[in-house]
């Protein structure tokens, strides 16, 4: 019997089809991981070209360039998202919480900005 998440039934139910909302699963847990490695600065991007470095969490030092699984994330949720009008979604870098959440129309009260609603949406976990 597999295994049920709620969150992909709250995305179904949003008009998400099946494969789309295990690939924004998917997509949540590598973002998760990757605001982890950067809250503990095993992971740092250089300034000047915003690449990703893997660092030494007992040295602090640069060990070797990282594979930016964070901008891949990205371009797969833009894409999978502008499949579906009226949905948006919200990125929270927090680690401590959900990476995604997807926002339908109405999530948001109207006059905020979505980065002020971190907890509206569904929940991508």
């Amino acid at each position: 019997m597999p295994i049920k998440y709620p969150a992909i039934d709250s995305l179904m139910k949003a008009g998400i089809t099946k494969e789309d909302a295990y690939a924004l699963r998917r997509i949540s847990i590598t973002l998760h991981g990757w605001f982890e490695h950067e809250c503990n600065g095993t992971i740092q991007r250089e300034e000047e070209s915003g690449l990703p470095y893997w660092y030494s969490s007992a040295t602090h030092k640069r060990i070797c360039r990282a594979l930016d699984r964070e901008s891949g994330a990205m371009k797969r949720l833009a894409k999978i998202v502008a499949k579906y009008p009226g949905l948006d979604y919200y990125v929270q870098g927090d680690p401590r919480g959900c990476a995604l959440y997807i926002l339908r129309s109405g999530d948001v009260p109207s006059g905020s900005d979505k980065s002020n609603c971190y907890n509206c949406g569904i929940a991508v976990y």
